[in-house]
C-alpha cells in the first residue's frame, strides 16, 4: 500500500469487481497489524509488479495466475505398460530385478497403442526401469522411430515400492489399506505410500518440464504411478485424487492418455498452496514478456478467517447471485449474515474485526448479527494455565471423573460467558455433577420405581403439580429469553434452581403420593413428573447434551422424535404466578421452622404439636398447611402475632409417635441395604424388649403399610442392631 501511494502508480485490479472502490479503500485504510511486512506466514498479497513498467497487477484466482506463468508448451502422454505376467497372476511386482515380462497379449496392446501415437510427433520417451515397462517403451520407440538417446530410463516413475507385499497377491495389499483416507499416507511395510510416489513423480514432471520446450513427451509407467503423476500435475488433494481412480484403476494396461500439466504453486506433497514460499517459487511474466515480482507483504492470517462466509462458497467465482451486493440479495440458507458469532475476547481484534471489515467493505453490512464473547480460563490460582507448572487438572481426567456435561454446564453458567476471566476449579465441576446430574438421576430413578405402562394425562388438582408445572413454564421462559438474547449464562443458571426445586421440594413432598392408595392422585403425580422430566430433557439439551439424550431415551414413547436433539423447543404455556409466589412463602415458613427445631435440638422425626406463623400467612389452612405440617412434622399450623416459632412441649403420645418414626427409618434403611423394590413385601423379624414390642404392636398396621411389609414377627433373630428410645432392637428381613 505504501509503495502504491509513494510511487503514485496505477493499479491494474483484476477482476474489476474486487478492485471496486470499497475494497481498494479497505486495503489503503487497513490497520498496520492487518497488513504486515514483518510476518512470513499469512495470506500473501496477490499483487505483482512488472519489473520493466513498474505497473502493478492484482490476480484474483489460480486461473489468473495460470495466465501469467511461463509456458514451455510441452505436451505429455502417459502410457501404462501392456499386460504382464504379474497382471495375469494378480500379484504385485515392484523390483527392477523381478523377472516379470509382457505377455504376448501385452505386446499386442503396446504395439496397437504405438500405432495410435503415430502423428503425435513424440520426441522423447521416459520409462520406468522395470522389465515390463522397458519392453513396452522399446516397442513404442521402434514403431515411432525414437532414437536411443531420446529413450530415457527414469527411476522416479518406477512402480510403487510395495515392500513386503511385493511378489504377493494384490488383494493382500488392498486389505492392508483398510479404510479410505489412509491409502495415500499409509506406507507398506518396508516400502512406500502413494504420497511417496506422488512426491517423486511430481519432482520428475517439474524437472522435465523445466528442461524441455515445445516437446511431445511420452511417459511409460505403471497404474498407481500414472495416477499419482496426474494428481501431481494438477496439485490435487484427497477426494480430488480419488475421483481420478473411480473404476479401481487409473489407466488400463496398454492404454495411453494425454496429461495436462501447468506449473502451479505447491507444497512438498504437490498440493496447491498459495502461501509463502510456494507462491514465490512460480515465475510469472507479463504480456510484454517482463517478469512479474510479487510484493512481499502478507495479510494477517485473520484476513483468511475473515473471508470465511464467502470463501466457503467459492465467491465470487461461484454463487455470485447469493452474494449480490447491489441488489442486497443474501439467501438466509447461506448463513449470511450469521445469526451469531462466538469466540474468546482475544479474537475480537482478529477474527471479529476482519469479518466486520470485509463484510462492510464488500457488501455494506456486518456478516453477523450477534456476538457471544467468552473470557479466558485461568488456573485456580489466577495464573495462566501452564503444562510446565501443571497448575490445572487434566481435561481428560475431569471428563472421565465427572462427565462432559457437568464441565460444560460449569463453564456456560460462569462469568466466562460475560467475557470475564474464570479461575477454573474442579470443585465447581463436582458441584455441577452432584447438583444436576445426580439429582436428576435420583428423580428419574424414583419415577422408574413407580411408573405404569398406561398413558397418563396431566391432572392439576394437587397444588404441588400446579406449582412444578408453573415452575417448568417459568424455566422455559427464562431459558428461552436468555438464548434469544444470546446471554448464555442467563439461560443456563435457572436450570440448577429448577432441578433443586424438583428434587428437594416436589419429589420430597410427593413421595407418599407415589406410595399411597389414592390411585387418582398417584397417577397425577406420575403424569406430572414424566411430563416435567420429558420437557426438562429438551430444555437442558443445549447445555447438557449427553445426559439430556440419556434421559430422553428413557422417557420417550412411540411417536416421539428419535432424539431429543430432533425435538422442537418446548413451548411456554400459562404460568400460575400466584402459586409460585405462595410456594416461596410456604418454603420460607418451613425453613424458619426447621431452623427453630435445630435451635431447640429436636430432630425432625419427632412430631410436635404446633407451628405458629404470622397472621395472614398462606401456610394456614388448606393444601399449603398440609405441606408445612408434613415437612416440619407438626400437627397444626396456627396464626399468631409475630414470626415463625414452634411449640416444643413433647407429650408422651408425641414421644411414642416419634419413636415409631425412628423405628420406620431403621426399617427403611434395612430395606435399602437389601436392595428391595417397592413391590417386595418381606417379613420383618424383631428381637427386642417388651416396651418396644408393645409400641410396634400398637402401631402394627401403620408400620406394615409404611414399610411395605407382609408381616411382623418377634423372637430370636440375627440381623442389624439399632437403638430405639434407649432400648436395643435386633432387626432382620426375610423374603
Amino acid at each position: 500500500k505504501d509503495k502504491l501511494v509513494a510511487e503514485n502508480k496505477k493499479v491494474n485490479w483484476v477482476p474489476k469487481e474486487i478492485g471496486s472502490g470499497r475494497f481498494g479503500n479497505w486495503l489503503e485504510n487497513a490497520r498496520d497489524w492487518s497488513v504486515s511486512r514483518s510476518r512470513y506466514w499469512g495470506a500473501p498479497l496477490p499483487v505483482w509488479q512488472n519489473e520493466k513498467t513498474k505497473e502493478y497487477k492484482v490476480l484474483s484466482s489460480v486461473e489468473e495466475i495460470k495466465k501469467y506463468t511461463k509456458k514451455n508448451e510441452n505436451t505429455y502422454f502417459v502410457m501404462r505398460h501392456g499386460q504382464a505376467d504379474n497382471n495375469e497372476n494378480n500379484v504385485l511386482s515392484s523390483k527392477v530385478s523381478d523377472k516379470v515380462h509382457l505377455t504376448e497379449d501385452g505386446k499386442v496392446q503396446v504395439k496397437n497403442t504405438a500405432e495410435s501415437l503415430v502423428g503425435k510427433n513424440i520426441t522423447k520417451i521416459y520409462y520406468s526401469p522395470l522389465i515390463r515397462t522397458t519392453e513396452a517403451a522399446k516397442i513404442v520407440a521402434k514403431e515411432l522411430g525414437i532414437s536411443k538417446e531420446n529413450l530415457i530410463s527414469e527411476k522416479r516413475i518406477a512402480e510403487m515400492d510395495f515392500g513386503e507385499f511385493s511378489g504377493g497377491p494384490i488383494q493382500k495389499y488392498h486389505d492392508y489399506l483398510y479404510s479410505k483416507g489412509e491409502e495415500f499416507n499409509r506406507k507398506t511395510p518396508g516400502g512406500e505410500s502413494l504420497m511417496d510416489v506422488k512426491r517423486r513423480v511430481g519432482d520428475f514432471i517439474y524437472d522435465v518440464d523445466s528442461k524441455s520446450e515445445k516437446e511431445n513427451i511420452l511417459i511409460v509407467t505403471h497404474d498407481d504411478t500414472a495416477w499419482m503423476l496426474a494428481s501431481a500435475c494438477g496439485c490435487l488433494v484427497g477426494d480430488e485424487m480419488r475421483e481420478l481412480d473411480t473404476a479401481g484403476e487409473f489407466i488400463k494396461t496398454g492404454a495411453v492418455q494425454q496429461t495436462h500439466f501447468e506449473v502451479l504453486p505447491h507444497n512438498k506433497d504437490f498440493e496447491l498452496d498459495l502461501h509463502r514460499p510456494y507462491i514465490d517459487e512460480v515465475e510469472l511474466f507479463d504480456t510484454d514478456g517482463s517478469k512479474l515480482v510479487r510484493i512481499q507483504d502478507v495479510f494477517d492470517c485473520w484476513f483468511e478467517s475473515g473471508s470465511m462466509p464467502y470463501g466457503q462458497f467459492h465467491y465470487p467465482f461461484e454463487n455470485s447471485k447469493e452474494f449480490e451486493p447491489k441488489k442486497g440479495l443474501f439467501k438466509p440458507s447461506r448463513g449470511f449474515p450469521a445469526d451469531f458469532i462466538a469466540e474468546g475476547v482475544d479474537q475480537t481484534r482478529g477474527w471479529f474485526y476482519s469479518l466486520m471489515v470485509l463484510g462492510i467493505g464488500l457488501f455494506g453490512r456486518s456478516p453477523y448479527k450477534n456476538v457471544i464473547t467468552n473470557g479466558m480460563v485461568l488456573a485456580e490460582d489466577g495464573k495462566k494455565m501452564s503444562k510446565r507448572l501443571k497448575n490445572y487438572p487434566d481435561s481428560q481426567y475431569i471428563i472421565n471423573t465427572y462427565g462432559a456435561d457437568p464441565l460444560r454446564f460449569y463453564l456456560l453458567s460462569s462469568p466466562l460467558m460475560r467475557g470475564e476471566d474464570l479461575h477454573f476449579s474442579e470443585s465447581g465441576v463436582d458441584e455441577a455433577f452432584k447438583k444436576l446430574i445426580m439429582r436428576l438421576s435420583n428423580v428419574h430413578s424414583f419415577y422408574e420405581l413407580y411408573k405404569v405402562e398406561e398413558k397418563l394425562e396431566l391432572n392439576k388438582n394437587h397444588v404441588l403439580d400446579r406449582w412444578i408445572l408453573s415452575r417448568l413454564n417459568q424455566l422455559i421462559a427464562e431459558v428461552t429469553g436468555g438464548m434469544e438474547n444470546y446471554e448464555i449464562d442467563r439461560a443456563t443458571r435457572p436450570i440448577a434452581d429448577f432441578i433443586e426445586d424438583l428434587s428437594v421440594w416436589y419429589l420430597r413432598r410427593s413421595r407418599e403420593r407415589f406410595k399411597g392408595e389414592d390411585e387418582e392422585d398417584k397417577k397425577a403425580a406420575l403424569a406430572t413428573i414424566h411430563h416435567v422430566l420429558m420437557e426438562l430433557s429438551k430444555v437442558i439439551a443445549p447445555f447438557m447434551p449427553f445426559y439430556a439424550e440419556h434421559l430422553y431415551q428413557k422417557l420417550k414413547t412411540d411417536g416421539d422424535p428419535e432424539s431429543v436433539h430432533l425435538c422442537d423447543w418446548p413451548k411456554q404455556t400459562n404460568t400460575d404466578d400466584k402459586v409460585i409466589k405462595d410456594m416461596v412463602e410456604v418454603r420460607k415458613v418451613v425453613s424458619l421452622a426447621l431452623e427453630a427445631r435445630a435451635a431447640a435440638n429436636i430432630k425432625v422425626r419427632q412430631p410436635l404439636a404446633t407451628v405458629f406463623v404470622p397472621n395472614g400467612s398462606v401456610a394456614v389452612g388448606g393444601e399449603y398447611a398440609q405441606l408445612v405440617m408434613d415437612e416440619v412434622n407438626v400437627k397444626d399450623v396456627v396464626e399468631h402475632d409475630g414470626g415463625v416459632k414452634l411449640d416444643t412441649d413433647i407429650s408422651d403420645e408425641l414421644k411414642k409417635e416419634g419413636m415409631v418414626r425412628d423405628f420406620l427409618r431403621h426399617v427403611q434403611q434395612l430395606r435399602k441395604s437389601q436392595k428391595l423394590t417397592p413391590n417386595d413385601k418381606p417379613t420383618l423379624l424383631i428381637n427386642t424388649d417388651s416396651e418396644i414390642q408393645y409400641l410396634v404392636e400398637e402401631n402394627l398396621e401403620e408400620i406394615k403399610k409404611t414399610a411395605q411389609l407382609s408381616a411382623i414377627s418377634f423372637g430370636e433373630t440375627e440381623g442389624e442392631e439399632v437403638s430405639l428410645g434407649g432400648s436395643k432392637v435386633m432387626l432382620s428381613i426375610n423374603m
